[in-house]
């Protein structure tokens, strides 16, 4: 199955159902405007009579429940401990389920947490045979500003992306050893309480941010000895929205627009992917520059649109699907396996990322993991507390 997972980029469409807000506030524009007419293809129309269809890899209807979705992208966690790089991403309106798909409730686990238990079931299977090393660190982009979410002693420094020859990393981020899921869902726990989130018209719990979980995954082959070193990439993108529906003022503005800023600079990057230009403009959002590497090389990237069902939200529908049909042309080049020839050998992403070549999204600048989970749920705070919070 994972080799299915090679080439284009994988887009799944899901479609939520009507929320009460729509069908209280926006009675007369409530009405159904998505269908299924065939599998893997979604049909759209608006309230001028417009109408389009998109096919996907896969579509999902709103009776779809959390497990079938995640037994869909579970080959790309095979990938992982096999020694790819992963990327999942989600993407749409604000309000379309995109947190849902990737996080969810406790209740009602998504694609993060399902994806974590899977690879530590997997991993526990073949103890005798591979020793894994697995670290976590989870970042947002908050008004084109990296914060690192399991620290406060970052709180207030700058962080940036770097290039090394292993790929584009971020110096410094913390980074956090864990033997089982439990560890992960510690820092899942402390990420999200200090994640930027507000209200606004279109969304009572609004991300203001883009989410990114990185897990590193070194595997050492006990009678070989020979060393893979796998990435799987889990990313809510903060959801887009047209200003005058979202109602948002000062603050939340700068937010809104930051939001759409980044998201138009995706949007010109697949844009560029797939036309084959020349030049591709990463470097013009902290989103696409820390993206690049699951954009343009040998990674396996998936990406979930969420879109609502009901005609009032129908054109930032199609402008999702628009988008999404874009991302779904763009090749990338044949996955390959990240080998090594030891845990030592300066090529990072492993437990103990060398100084000389930082790996992508480790601790880059001297590559040391001084903290256990044990103490990272001791010491561990909240950070940032004048950016906004859940309210």
């Amino acid at each position: 199955m994972p080799s299915k997972l090679r080439g284009n980029i994988r887009v799944f469409c899901r479609c939520r159902p009507p929320t009460n807000k729509e069908l209280q506030e926006h009675a007369e524009q409530s009405t159904v405007c998505v269908t299924f007419p065939e599998e893997n293809i979604v049909d759209v129309y608006n309230d001028r009579g417009r109408n389009k269809t998109w096919e996907f890899d896969k579509v999902f209807g709103c009776d779809v429940d959390q497990s079938a979705i995640y037994e869909e992208v579970s080959p790309l966690v095979t990938s992982c401990l096999d020694g790819y790089q992963v990327c999942i991403f989600a993407y749409g309106q604000t309000g379309t389920g995109k947190t849902f798909t990737m996080t969810g409730p406790p209740s009602n686990r998504g694609v993060n947490t399902r994806a974590l238990e899977e690879l530590f079931r997997l991993s526990h299977a073949r103890a005798s045979e591979v020793r894994d090393d697995i670290s976590v660190s989870i970042l947002e982009i908050y008004n084109e500003t990296i914060q690192d979410l399991l620290s406060t002693a970052n709180a207030n420094k700058k962080l940036e992306v770097r290039q090394s020859e292993h790929g584009n990393y971020v110096p410094d981020l913390t980074v956090v050893p864990v033997t089982m899921i439990e560890d992960v869902l510690s820092l899942m726990e402390l990420g999200d309480a200090n994640r930027s989130s507000a209200c606004t018209n279109m969304n009572e719990h609004s991300s203001r941010s883009h989410l990114m979980i990185s897990v590193q995954v070194t595997s050492t082959n006990v009678h070989t000895g020979a060393v893979t070193r796998g990435k799987l990439h889990l990313i809510d993108l903060a959801g887009s929205e047209r200003l005058s529906k979202s109602g948002a003022t000062g603050q939340a503005l700068k937010e809104a627009q930051n939001i759409n800023k980044s998201l138009s600079a995706l949007g010109d990057v697949i844009a560029a992917r797939a036309s084959k230009q020349n030049h591709v403009p990463y470097r013009n959002s902290t989103l696409t520059y820390l993206l690049q590497d699951s954009l343009a090389a040998d990674s396996k990237t998936l990406m979930f649109v969420c879109i609502s069902p009901v005609i009032y939200n129908a054109e930032e529908t199609f402008c999702s699907l628009n988008f999404a049909s874009r991302v779904r042309t763009v090749e990338l080049g044949k996955a390959t396996v990240r080998h090594a020839l030891s845990l030592d050998d300066g090529g990072g992403g492993g437990a103990r990322a060398s100084a000389r070549s930082p790996s992508p999204f480790t601790s880059g600048s001297n590559g040391s993991l001084p903290l256990s989970v044990g103490s990272a749920q001791g010491q561990f705070s909240p950070v940032n507390q004048s950016r906004p919070r859940k309210r």
